[in-house]
């Protein structure tokens, strides 16, 4: 019976998913596309071998730079590695992704070109954060989802809505999107304050193992625009530069957004997902509600 470790970032989600590894002598599978990807080992989280404490991991840092991950085919990749581990223990933070994952995303219809171009120009014209300002106002559920300067999904979100008059996200769920049969589920959920302690502490520790230094490196290996195509959280930051203490303090703000964006899905989402905090509770009791001393 597989078992999903859910939560934000910096919730300690890894952390659980290989002490529950260690317990059933499993795997940790990962479910996190950019974690998937090699070269972003810092930036992203990648558990180093420490981390690992010892238990088999699956999916980090396997994908080429060049790889552009979306919900199905990731999805697609996940499950056959799944399919694979002797008692898979899948640890992510991807809403959209986690669904994917379970199979439960609607195939996309398509979109004409020249609808997608005018909806980019809207966006160099006007600036993301107001069309994400009328995704909102059309989808509050995607809208609260995406950042308002994630531009690309922005406009994609846009551009199907205009070409189907129907909203982004419930194009994007299919028939079932509870937890599917057989899996069991944790969603590790620090409380507010402690969660804005958590991404604060991570994103100094990442700094500190050379998170601008690895940007660096990409750079001169000529990686800019894969960055730019797959946009992971923080690297942009880096990449434009400026004083690096002002840099990992803009980081800290978008990982905190980014953070309570992922908090907000999972308990609107998965609502009958057990919940669990780092910080007041026990580990055992973790465990319990994942029933793994029944």
């Amino acid at each position: 019976m597989p078992i999903a470790i859910l939560g934000p970032t910096a919730s300690g989600k890894s952390a659980v998913a290989v002490a529950v590894a260690h317990h059933i002598e499993g795997t940790v599978v990962n479910g996190d596309p950019y974690q998937a990807i090699q070269g972003l080992a810092i930036g992203t989280g990648q558990p180093d071998e420490a981390e690992q404490g010892g238990v088999p991991h699956v999916g980090y840092g396997v994908l080429s730079l060049s790889a552009r991950p979306n919900p199905v085919a990731f999805g697609n990749l996940v499950r056959e590695w799944l399919s694979t581990c002797r008692e898979p223990v899948l640890v992510t933070g991807s809403g959209l992704y986690l669904r994917g994952i379970w199979n439960q995303l609607s195939d996309l219809p398509g979109v004409a070109p020249a609808l997608v171009d005018r909806v980019r120009r809207w966006g160099a014209r006007l600036g993301t954060p107001v069309l994400h300002r009328f995704l909102t106002a059309v989808d509050p559920l995607r809208g609260s989802v995406l950042h308002p300067n994630d531009s690309a999904r922005v406009q994609r979100a846009l551009a199907l809505h205009l070409a189907t008059g129907e909203t982004p996200s419930s194009q994007l769920s299919g028939p079932e999107t509870g937890i599917p049969e057989g899996w069991r589920v944790l969603v590790v959920s620090p409380s507010r304050e402690r969660r804005r302690d958590r991404v604060v502490a991570r994103v100094a520790a990442q700094v500190r193992a050379g998170w601008q230094d690895e940007v660096a490196r990409l750079l001169v290996a000529g990686h800019a625009g894969d960055l730019v195509a797959i946009r992971p959280l923080g690297y942009a930051a880096w990449m434009a530069g400026g004083d690096p203490g002002a840099v990992q303090a803009t980081v800290a703000q978008e990982t905190q957004a980014y953070a309570k964006r992922q908090a907000t899905w999972f308990r609107n989402q998965l609502p009958q997902a057990p919940v669990w905090d780092p910080d007041a509770e026990s580990l055992e009791a973790a465990f319990l509600r994942l029933g793994l001393y029944e």
